[in-house]
């Protein structure tokens, strides 16, 4: 009678599942040891980034949190411990809320046109099949500009009073030229608003048109056999589609415009009479022309804070959207 072959055992004294095959790890155990080394491989690849990620934001943000907790000065002197005192006094500061009335009321008429121009633009670029490439590149290209070449084209050439490109188109029309775009307060805002439309719809438009790409035909040539029209197809399958790019655009827009700070500082300086300064060039004063660190850092984080909770309310309001669809 043959004697059975023995069983090779494992150091821990597990018998090897597979005869013939010493020091091989248990099947339970090999897919967390292929994990653990992925991991290690994982992190040593994204090591230079992190150290990087904390050395250049994580540090900074803890240290801008302690100098809002103090009586910084740009010029090496205070750095006391003040508590509160910095947050309670931006708070009661008229001109915080000035600034911070200006930023949103320029998000407010920034938002909307840009959201909407750059999905007309898309649809239009979408079905153009004479030069498409042009159209594409003509509403992009403005996009690429760095802030000051947008500021300072838009200050020269098309807002000079009498003889800028804005007063020769009212002038051609028979209207009367003369306006003051940029020097008076009922329309300084709007002028503002017009260049960051016309510099940055770009983006929304690109992102828009990609999105339009991946709609499936079939959708289109369904509707088609069905007998749905133009109209019915765009109010029925493009808009739909196109609703959770809506949702990216919007938040991306929202956060964007809540940060300016170029554009006015090059076009008017936060003028006239303080009616165009956001909030990010009001804490720009208090740091680097009040010299003032510390109550700079407080503005800025509370600044910080609302922004933290428009994209919370923004996120929910999505998450909501989502599962009201979904059910």
């Amino acid at each position: 009678m043959t004697a059975p072959t023995p069983t090779a055992a494992m150091p821990d004294g597990l018998p090897d599942p597979v005869p013939g095959g010493p020091g091989r790890p248990p099947a339970a155990a090999r897919p967390q040891g292929i994990r653990r080394r992925w991991t290690e491989h994982g992190l040593t690849f994204t090591a230079p980034f992190l150290l990087v990620y904390g050395l250049f934001l994580v540090w900074p943000l803890l240290l801008g949190v302690k100098m809002s907790f103090s009586d910084d000065n740009i010029t090496g002197t205070g750095g006391s411990f003040v508590g509160l005192d910095n947050y309670a006094e931006a708070l009661a500061d008229p001109d915080v809320w000035s600034s911070l009335w200006n930023t949103v009321w320029f998000t407010v008429l920034s938002t909307v046109p840009l959201v909407v121009m750059g999905m007309v633009l898309a649809l239009l670029a979408h079905h153009l099949r004479v030069v498409s490439w042009l159209w594409r590149l003509s509403w992009f290209a403005p996009f690429l500009l760095p802030s000051g070449v947008v500021g300072l084209l838009w200050l020269w050439i098309i807002y000079p009073s009498d003889f800028g490109f804005a007063d020769q188109l009212l002038a051609s029309a028979g209207l009367h030229p003369g306006i003051g775009w940029l020097t008076d307060a009922r329309y300084a805002m709007l002028s503002i608003v017009l260049t960051t439309v016309w510099w940055t719809v770009g983006f929304n438009f690109l992102l828009y048109l990609a999105a339009l790409q991946a709609i499936p035909q079939h959708l289109y040539e369904a509707a088609d056999l069905d007998g749905a029209t133009g109209r019915q197809q765009l109010w029925h399958i493009t808009l739909p589609m196109l609703r959770r790019t809506t949702g990216v655009v919007v938040i991306l827009q929202l956060l964007a415009s809540l940060k300016i700070f170029d554009q006015v500082y090059i076009m008017t300086q936060g003028g006239p009479d303080d009616s165009t300064r956001p909030i990010l060039q009001y804490v720009f004063q208090q740091g680097f022309t009040g010299y003032r660190i510390g109550y700079a850092s407080a503005v800025s984080y509370i600044f910080f804070a609302l922004i933290v909770l428009v994209s919370l309310i923004q996120l929910r309001l999505a998450r909501r959207s989502r599962e009201e669809n979904a059910a």
